[in-house]
């Protein structure tokens, strides 16, 4: 008979194989990636898998208080997996998504019930909308019953409620404001260009986080400009906000969500992923690759990222591993390989 060290360690054999036979569903990167750009894609989507629960409620972190689903992060993790080639896996997310009151709350269980103590952000009507969108993976299917029964009809994504994108929190997660990642959003969500943003938001330097504040700083969320919203008259302003974000940074570890950023020093890996990834769709292939080498430097010795890093040494100083920021990582690397027929 198995001792524990033997079950223990069958269990982890078998785990093994079925991520190789899950790993093997991928859609590749495309042939002339780097061994490192392959590593980083297959740990990342290992990240993904074991982050999504079997109803397609995604937790942001393994650790409590992120343990939970943030619609803007599950809504990204959809659209890696489905730019991956899981598209049933993303659908069940964009299912679950569909079954939540998105004005209720922040976050949310796996069981689609909302965690009080943080206000409804401004973004995440258009980030599951975006996520609907992306690779035709379209809405809930309708009769569809959320976990607890309550029909998807009554849970109103924001603007069907008639709520606007001003005065919410955004993926910052601080006092209410006028932000640029909720207007964003909102615009892609209400099927505008985005000309009223370039009005409200922009500025010589790029765009800036509030509304009529050119001294607020820019905002690495210019990035959702151009991806995943593809509001194409601000790709402009996006491209010279992204570039200076990247040229003014700090140390070896990546970006700060924002210039005025008052949360410290430490640089965070998914403003830096999905910053490559947008200016990687630009065209801006040094900048990306620039930022995709403060992730690595940035991830554990298992290639883990963490929410943020210590700015001297890049040790993990919150959350490990965090699926939003291996969602984008998956992003940017599909973005700069795309894998093509034959590779």
């Amino acid at each position: 008979m198995l001792g524990a060290a033997g079950r223990n360690a069958d269990l982890v054999r078998t785990a093994a194989r079925r991520d190789r036979r899950w790993l093997a569903r991928t859609q590749p990167l495309g042939s002339r990636a780097p061994r490192w750009a392959q590593r980083m894609y297959r740990r990342s989507l290992l990240v993904l898998r074991a982050s999504v629960g079997p109803d397609g409620a995604v937790v942001a972190g393994g650790r409590p208080g992120w343990a939970y689903v943030w619609p803007r992060d599950a809504a990204a993790v959809a659209i890696a997996l489905a730019a991956a080639g899981y598209r049933a896996e993303a659908q069940q997310i964009v299912r679950f998504l569909g079954g939540l009151d998105l004005d209720a709350a922040a976050r949310f269980r796996g069981t689609a019930l909302p965690v009080p103590g943080r206000g409804a952000q401004g973004d995440a009507a258009g980030w599951v909308a975006a996520a609907r969108a992306t690779h035709g993976l379209g809405p809930t299917k309708k009769g569809a019953t959320r976990r607890g029964g309550a029909p998807p009809s009554v849970a109103k994504p924001r603007g069907e409620s008639g709520l606007t994108w001003e005065n919410l929190a955004d993926y910052q997660e601080k006092n209410a404001g006028d932000y640029l990642g909720n207007a964003l959003a909102s615009s892609f969500l209400a099927g505008q260009r985005g000309a009223s943003i370039a009005r409200l938001f922009e500025t010589r330097n790029g765009l800036v986080r509030i509304a009529g504040d050119p001294t607020s700083g820019l905002d690495s969320a210019a990035a959702w400009a151009v991806r995943p919203f593809a509001l194409s008259v601000l790709y402009p302003a996006a491209r010279r906000t992204l570039l200076r974000l990247v040229a003014a940074r700090e140390g070896r570890y990546g970006l700060l969500p924002s210039e005025g950023w008052d949360g410290g020093d430490d640089p965070w890996t998914a403003p830096t992923a999905w910053t490559a990834w947008s200016l990687a769709a630009l065209g801006e292939r040094r900048a990306a690759l620039a930022l995709l080498g403060d992730l690595r430097r940035a991830a554990t010795r298992r290639g883990l990222l963490p929410e943020r890093v210590d700015t001297e040494t890049g040790a993990p100083a919150s959350t490990t591993p965090l699926a939003w920021s291996h969602a984008f990582a998956i992003l940017a690397l599909r973005t700069l390989w795309p894998g093509r027929a034959g590779d």
